[in-house]
């Protein structure tokens, strides 16, 4: 399955501009709003002009989400925002950076996370509690959260190009809540993200939990348009208990300029399961504290020349071991390691 998914993976790259074409007529189709953002400041205008000021937002996990720097933006603006994510509400919670794509509080001991949450929460917790007592507070407090939100924020593991249809993949619940109970909903994800068909959306959400080592996954949500009823005399109507309207913000942010590069191409291919960083030696002593401001390990370097710069990334570059292990298991085959050695020499001839 993960080679039909590369295969999937590499026409989509080799037409990206017709896949992205396809897929926001197929959004449009079912009663949702696209956007096409260039760049992240395009990117956060769309979602201001969406949400507005003093509005209660609830995020789910989004990497695209922390590139551009979504939530702290929203918050600047005046609104109240949450994640939840528990990893990534932990996160949140320290002012700090995601430490691994799939499992971003990784870093933290289960005696950090009762302090936190003590600390900035007001939970009734001691670093002796178990684990079970930590997610029972989070879980209790985020639902108060959830039910008076006004916008629900997600990224997205695959959309499909010819229906519209965009992929979630989780365990926790969350995203059904994020994605259901506001009355908007804000989808905001790479354009890489697109897939050719619905099938090869749904084996794209797959792979990524098989690699990410949370196979099966709990939930893996569908969703296509707003909500709507057909219960009147089968006429559809948009708006009945779900969201009221859905807005996907596909970003570019220099992926479509990859597509023509000599070797960062080969990176568009990710579908952020991770298995790379668990992998690397490097990454295990340092998480996402190296790779670049949003993505870290050695996906993270390749993901910041094509986001940032290869001038910022070629410096990172020059960390990695050249162990090639994250090409061993990386699922759609990305020469991940030749990459990152391609970026080195950039640096080198920079140095000269």
């Amino acid at each position: 399955m993960a080679k039909e998914v590369k295969e999937a993976k590499e026409k989509v790259i080799g037409s990206i501009d017709q896949y992205i074409n396809q897929a926001i007529e197929s959004l449009k189709a079912v009663n949702a709003k696209p956007y096409l953002a260039s760049t992240p400041e395009e990117a956060r205008e769309y979602v201001a002009s969406i949400v507005g000021s003093g509005k209660t937002i609830v995020f789910s996990k989004s990497m695209v989400a922390e590139e551009i720097g979504l939530r702290e933006y929203l918050e600047e603006k005046g609104n109240e925002v949450w994640e939840t994510d528990l990893g990534q509400l932990l996160i949140q919670l320290e002012h700090g950076k995601p430490m691994h794509t799939t499992a971003p509080a990784i870093h933290l001991t289960r005696e950090r996370v009762a302090m936190l949450l003590k600390e900035k929460l007001g939970a009734d917790l001691s670093e002796d509690d178990p684990p079970e007592k930590m997610v029972k507070y989070v879980r209790k407090f985020l639902r108060g959260k959830f039910t008076k939100a006004d916008i629900g924020i997600s990224g997205a593991n695959a959309i499909a190009a010819d229906t519209g249809i965009i992929f979630l993949v989780e365990n926790e619940g969350n995203i059904k809540l994020v994605t259901g109970l506001p009355g908007k909903h804000i989808v905001i994800t790479g354009i890489e993200k697109i897939l050719p068909t619905t099938l090869d959306a749904f084996k794209t959400v797959l792979v990524q939990a098989a690699y990410a080592g949370l196979y099966p996954p709990t939930y893996i949500n569908i969703i296509a348009g707003p909500s709507s009823t057909a219960d009147i005399e089968h006429t559809r109507v948009y708006g009945a208990h779900g969201p009221l309207e859905l807005h996907v913000i596909l970003l570019d942010n220099g992926r479509r300029k990859a597509v023509e590069h000599p070797f960062l191409k080969d990176q568009l291919r990710c579908i952020r399961c991770g298995r790379c960083q668990y992998e690397c030696p490097v990454w295990r002593h340092t998480a996402n504290l190296w790779g670049g401001p949003a993505y870290g390990g050695p996906m993270g370097v390749n993901w910041t020349a094509i986001t940032l710069s290869e001038e910022v990334a070629s410096g990172l570059a020059m960390l990695c071991l050249n162990c090639r292990r994250c090409e061993e298991v990386c699922p759609v085959e990305i020469p991940i390691a030749e990459i990152i050695s391609k970026l080195k020499t950039v640096y080198t001839s920079k140095s000269r």
